[in-house]
C-alpha cells in the first residue's frame, strides 16, 4: 500500500512539473547596479533549490561541530553507566554464587563508578541496590558493622519513582530479616514497625513479624500475626491449625496466676477458645491455680456439644476435666452421662465419668465405669493406671483387701 501511494505522488509531481516547467518561457531578472542578470525561470528554481540545500548542509555541519563536546561527554557518561551496570550484574551473580567477598568488591566498584560520575548520582534505585548487595555480602561474611553502615546509607537514600520505592522496601525487609538471623528480636520488631501500612500487610512482612514475635516471646502478638497469615493463605490449612494451636498454648503458658490466665484466655480469638486442646490446656492451668469453677466454664462448651470430637481431643478434655474435679457438683453428671452415651466406645469419657462419680462418692456407679475402661488399650497408660489405682482405693474402703491387691498389681503392670 505504501508503494502505491508513493507512485501516485510521483505521478502528481510529474504532472505539476510538466505544467509549470514545460514551456520554459519565463525569465527572472536580477539587478545589482551596475549589473543585470537574466535567468530562465527553470534555472532560477534549480539554483534556488541548490542554494537551500547547500545552506542546510552548512548549518548541519556547523551544528555537528558545535555539538561534538556534548556528544563526547554523553558517550563518556554512557560508557561509565555501562561499566557500573556491568559491575552490579557481576556482584549479583557472585552473590548468588556464594562468593561474597568478590560480590562485595564488585558492588563497591559499581558504587565508586556511580559516585565518580555526577550525572549518574541521581539514580537512587541503582545506588540502593548496589548498597543492598554489598550489605548482603558483608552479612554473609559476618561483618555486622560494615553491613549496618551500608544499610543506614541505603535507608537514607530517598526513593524516586516506583522502582526506587520497591528497592527501598526491599532494604527494609532485608534489614528485618538480617536482624532475625542475628537473634535480635527487638531490632527486627522496630524495623517492622517502621514499615508503611501497605508493605506491613504483605506476606513476607507478616512472616518476619511472626518470627520476631516468637523470638521476643510475645505469643499473643505472634498469634494475631499468624491468624493474618492464615487468612492470606500464607500456610496450608493443616499447618495453620497446628501453628495457631501451639501459639495459643504458648500464650497460656506465660500466665503466672489465675487472673493473668483469665486475661490471656479472654484475649484469644473465639476460634482458639473452641479448640479442644487449647481449652484443655487452659482448664488444666486454671485448676492448678485453684479456680476449678473457671476451668469448668472453659470445658462446658465441649461437654454440652460432644459430637464431632476426635479421640485425641477427648483424651485431652477428659484429662483436663479430671484435674479439676475438686468441688464438682451433681449438675455435671447429666453432661458426662450424655457424652458417654453419645460415644459408648470412647474409654476417655467412661474414665472421666467414673472419676466424677467417685468424687461424688457414688462408689457403685464409679466402679462400673472405671472397670469398663481400665483394660481398654485405647485409653492412655497413665489414665489406665489411675483407673486401677482408684479401683484399689474403693476396694480398700470396702475392706476387700484381696481385690485391692489385685488392682494394685494390675496398675503396676501397665507400662
Amino acid at each position: 500500500m505504501r508503494n502505491v501511494i508513493w507512485i501516485l505522488l510521483l505521478f502528481v509531481l510529474a504532472v505539476v512539473a510538466a505544467g509549470v516547467f514545460g514551456r520554459n518561457d519565463a525569465v527572472v531578472t536580477l539587478y545589482w547596479a551596475p549589473w543585470r542578470l537574466d535567468l530562465s525561470f527553470n534555472f532560477f528554481v534549480l539554483l534556488l533549490l541548490l542554494l537551500c540545500a547547500g545552506l542546510y548542509l552548512a548549518l548541519q555541519t556547523l551544528h555537528t561541530l558545535i555539538g561534538l563536546p556534548r556528544r563526547a561527554r554523553e558517550w563518556r557518561i554512557a560508557r561509565r553507566d555501562h561499566y557500573a551496570q556491568q559491575a552490579l550484574r557481576e556482584a549479583l551473580a557472585l552473590y548468588f554464587g556464594a562468593r561474597y567477598s568478590r560480590a562485595h568488591k564488585a558492588a563497591q566498584r559499581a558504587l565508586t563508578i556511580q559516585g565518580a560520575t555526577p550525572e549518574l548520582r541521581s539514580d537512587a534505585e541503582f545506588i540502593t541496590l548496589a548498597r543492598l548487595l554489598a550489605a548482603g555480602s558483608l552479612h554473609r561474611l559476618q561483618d555486622r558493622a560494615g553491613r549496618d553502615e551500608l544499610l543506614r546509607q541505603a535507608l537514607a537514600t530517598p526513593a524516586a519513582g516506583g522502582n526506587g520505592r520497591a528497592a527501598d522496601e526491599g532494604v527494609r525487609l532485608m534489614a528485618a530479616e538480617w536482624a532475625l538471623e542475628d537473634r535480635d528480636a527487638e531490632r527486627a520488631l522496630e524495623l517492622l514497625a517502621e514499615l508503611p501500612p501497605g508493605l506491613a500487610r504483605r506476606t513476607q512482612a507478616l512472616r518476619l513479624k511472626l518470627q520476631a514475635a516468637r523470638l521476643a516471646r510475645q505469643p499473643l502478638d505472634a498469634l494475631r500475626t499468624a491468624r493474618l497469615l492464615a487468612k492470606h493463605q500464607g500456610f496450608s490449612q493443616v499447618a495453620a491449625q497446628g501453628l495457631l494451636r501451639s501459639l495459643a498454648m504458648e500464650a497460656l503458658d506465660t500466665a503466672r496466676d489465675a487472673d493473668q490466665l483469665q486475661r490471656v484466655w479472654e484475649q484469644l480469638d473465639a476460634n482458639d477458645r473452641r479448640d479442644a486442646f487449647v481449652a484443655a490446656r487452659a482448664a488444666t492451668a486454671m485448676a492448678g491455680h485453684g479456680r476449678v469453677d473457671q476451668a469448668w466454664a472453659m470445658l462446658q462448651l465441649f461437654w454440652d456439644a460432644p459430637q464431632g470430637r476426635s479421640a485425641e481431643e477427648w483424651q485431652a478434655l477428659a484429662e483436663a476435666f479430671v484435674r479439676s474435679l475438686e468441688g464438682l457438683g451433681t449438675d455435671w453428671l447429666p453432661r458426662l452421662e450424655a457424652a458417654t452415651h453419645a460415644h459408648p466406645t470412647r474409654p476417655e469419657l467412661a474414665y472421666a465419668l467414673g472419676r466424677a462419680l467417685a468424687q461424688l462418692q457414688l462408689w457403685g456407679k464409679a466402679r462400673q465405669q472405671l472397670e469398663r475402661c481400665a483394660d481398654d488399650p485405647a485409653l492412655p497408660a497413665p489414665q489406665r493406671r489411675s483407673a486401677w489405682r482408684h479401683l484399689a482405693e474403693m476396694a480398700e474402703q470396702d475392706e476387700d483387701l484381696e481385690r485391692a491387691r489385685t488392682c494394685y498389681r494390675r496398675a503396676a503392670r501397665i507400662e
